[in-house]
């Protein structure tokens, strides 16, 4: 693993869940703002069901740093 950026190797977690209230837009939103954060690594949103995919070091990123990007788009995470 990347000691400076949380990249690859172990240490990676994988976030797979639903979600509601995806537009295009706020999925888009969504999936710019979390690849900002420190060690997101990959995001994969489906606006018309809801399926989220999220690759994120939680040594670099916090759940709760994750789950604040949705509540700003008022998409509510089903985890």
């Amino acid at each position: 693993m990347c000691k400076e950026c949380g990249c690859g190797g172990s240490g990676v977690t994988r976030l797979q869940f639903t979600a509601e209230g995806y537009t295009e837009d706020s999925a888009k939103n969504i999936e710019k703002n979390l690849l900002g954060l420190a060690g997101v690594m990959y995001v994969h949103i489906h606006a018309h069901d809801g399926e989220t995919t999220i690759d994120y070091n939680p040594a670099k990123t916090k759940l709760t740093e994750i789950v604040k990007i949705f509540s700003q788009d008022n998409v509510e995470p089903q985890i």
